[in-house]
């Protein structure tokens, strides 16, 4: 994700402004606790008492003002012995609930669904369950956002169970399945590639179904329905690209979206081969004041597809990075978003300064000389202050600016084919998988051939900014502003 401003045509502004839920065998009568995974920034999200391996979510879609009927299907694994059990889920009416076959009693607390099977499930035991629901796209904060002539998804950070009955934590990626049910002459595009349209009753409508090709969060899931043209070309290697606009865009947009195959090339050259077995835009007719790396499919608002090239590029380059760094290697808890941001931050300022000249060290030190109020307003960017509510809660400048200078130190520190070997190793090693800050400190170590941990200790954790690697003559905001004040006028 990228917050986007109007004047971001500065092409780097994001660089420089930027288990006893499960308690098994109860005694009386089941009373299942409510608790999360315990994730420092979102403690009531994720459920540690089983293992979700595949979601199948069917919605019919009635207009943009109306809530969606649903279905949500989940096949998961018990990590303990169950008397019951909780989904992440607000936003929307619970009319069934069934666990392996059999109605299962439920309620609502907070923004969990709370669930207690006719039978209890053994630990590794196979959990089939099946919510009937709605999905509310008017309800505050949604996962949905409504379009000029439609919904798409925007579930990151804490906003996918808003949408549909999960396990709402990046840590527990999945297999998805969409079945979405649309009046005839709309456009249905998810995650991945179509597997079927077919007429149901009625013959007015059409049920599209899409299985994406690899394990998602639940926070990078993308469903848009509207009256909107799907673009094919062809990217590197013959990779299927797909981009989705408003009808009347298609000719306006296409000088900007045949930029993809070119930006692919350009990222598969720092960091290996792209991920996934598609890719594109879809551009939405809203304001968000965000962009979103959905997986396969990165959200656009359309004002920034038509924004000037030099400040609508990069960003698109952001959120193409996000396929490797976030959505291929998923965080393993939201304090790790610095592995997001700052990877998509860095290769959005390397190409705008490859591509459109602007300096990079210039910019760099800016937001060096600025990276200490971050610090003190934000936290260090592995370490980031708890967010408050909201979907941009946790994008603050230190995981953008933040987790970029990071990466800017660690190259300084180990030079730069150093570097491209560490960033290939990483997405080779942790594809479609979760991995930690901690992982990341010891495949830099590793790659480097010595112990990197206290030096990136200091930047990741660090209250305050430490030496920038090669440039003694940086100053960090805070001790600049001491020295400023310790010459005294004459």
């Amino acid at each position: 994700m990228i917050p986007f401003t109007p004047r971001s045509g500065a092409v780097l502004a994001a660089f420089a402004a930027v288990l006893t839920l499960t308690a098994a065998e109860l005694p009386g009568d089941p009373v299942v606790p409510v608790s999360g995974l315990g994730d420092r920034l979102y403690p009531d999200l994720g459920n540690p008492g089983y293992d979700v391996a595949a979601y199948d979510l069917s919605f019919d879609y009635h207009g943009r003002d109306r809530p969606l009927d649903a279905v949500t299907r989940i096949r998961a694994r018990a990590l303990a012995p169950l008397t019951g059990f909780h989904l992440d889920f607000a936003g929307g009416t619970v009319s069934s609930v069934r666990v392996n076959g059999h109605a299962a009693a439920y309620s609502r607390e907070r923004e969990e669904l709370v669930v207690t099977p006719e039978e209890p499930v053994p630990a590794g035991g196979e959990l089939r369950i099946t919510v009937a629901h709605t999905s509310d796209p008017r309800t505050a904060d949604s996962g949905w956002v409504r379009t000029a002539d439609g919904l798409a998804m925007a579930n990151q950070a804490d906003a996918a169970h808003r949408v549909f009955p999960c396990n709402d934590h990046p840590s527990d990626k999945a297999a998805f399945t969409f079945h979405i049910t649309a009046p005839k002459g709309l456009t249905v595009v998810t995650n991945g590639v179509p597997d079927a349209v077919q007429a149901p009753a009625p013959a007015s409508a059409l049920t599209w179904t899409y299985r994406p090709a690899n394990p998602m969060a639940t926070e990078l899931a993308q469903v848009s329905v509207g009256r909107s043209a799907v673009l094919h070309r062809a990217g590197p290697h013959g990779l299927a690209l797909r981009d989705v606009v408003g009808i009347a865009d298609r000719d306006r947009l296409e000088a900007r979206l045949a930029m993809t195959p070119g930006q692919i090339a350009w990222m598969e050259a720092q960091v290996g081969p792209y991920p996934f077995e598609t890719y594109g835009i879809l551009s939405a007719d809203t304001s968000t004041g965000f962009e979103l790396e959905t997986q396969t499919l990165s959200l656009f608002e359309r004002r920034v597809l038509l924004a000037p090239e030099a400040a609508a590029a990069p960003l698109m380059v952001h959120e193409l990075a996000h396929q490797w760094f976030g959505d291929s290697v998923t965080p393993a808890a939201w304090s790790d978003l610095w592995l997001n941001e700052g990877h998509a931050t860095w290769y959005q300022a390397l190409y705008g300064a490859e591509k459109y000249g602007v300096a990079l060290d210039p910019q760099v030190r800016t937001a060096y000389e600025g990276d200490s109020r971050v610090r003190a307003a934000d936290g260090p960017p592995a370490a980031p202050k708890v967010p408050e509510s909201g979907k941009l809660g946790i994008f603050r400048d230190n995981v953008y600016s933040g987790g970029a200078l990071v990466l800017y130190a660690l190259r300084q520190e180990i030079g730069a084919p150093a570097f491209q070997r560490l960033e290939r190793a990483w997405v080779a090693r942790h594809r479609n998988g979760n991995a930690s800050t901690a992982d990341f400190a010891d495949l830099a170590s590793e790659v480097a051939g010595r112990d990197l941990s206290g030096f990136l200790h200091a930047w990741l954790y660090g209250a305050v900014t430490p030496p920038m690697p090669g440039h003694g003559d940086w100053v960090a905001g805070s001790a600049k502003a001491k020295a400023a004040r310790a010459v005294k006028p004459a």
